[in-house]
């Protein structure tokens, strides 16, 4: 009962580092979509590129925190289990652009390298929460 409370915490707080990671970011895309861009030296030069980087990056990255407090709260596995293709799509995508258009930058290998292992903790989370829920119940069963 211990050890599955102690991985229910951890992943508690990998799901809450992610929650602000993305939300610091949706934020300034909400009230700033230029400094989004600027990351990547890409120029806003109208008003739909604008509202579409407010779109994505602001409105549907708070969507995406306010799904993980959801997940955070009443099922911390499925929140591991999520984040982990969240975070290994996003290093998927860059390494489709290595593949088809060339070397990453500074910026995209950071991220690359940050994506990845985000991706693993949340796999290894995952999958240490559901081994020790099964072994948990197994053992309620076999009580004697």
């Amino acid at each position: 009962m211990k050890n599955v409370t102690k991985w229910v915490i951890v992943t508690r707080i990998y799901l809450g580092f992610s929650i602000l990671s993305l939300l610091s970011v949706s934020v300034m895309a909400l009230f700033d979509p230029q400094s989004v861009m600027d990351l990547v030296g890409v120029s806003l030069n109208n008003t739909d590129a604008l509202s579409s980087i407010r779109g994505v990056y602001g409105g549907v990255g708070l969507t995406i925190c306010l799904s993980i407090l959801y997940l955070l709260i009443k099922h911390p596995e499925k929140g591991a289990g999520f984040l982990s293709i969240f975070w290994g799509a996003y290093a998927f995508s860059r390494l489709i652009t290595l593949i088809s258009d060339g070397p990453l930058g500074d910026f995209g290998n950071q991220w690359l390298m940050i994506e990845s292992i985000m991706a693993l903790i949340g796999l290894g989370l995952w999958i240490q929460l559901n081994s020790s829920r099964r072994k948990q119940k197994f053992v309620l069963q076999h009580k004697f």
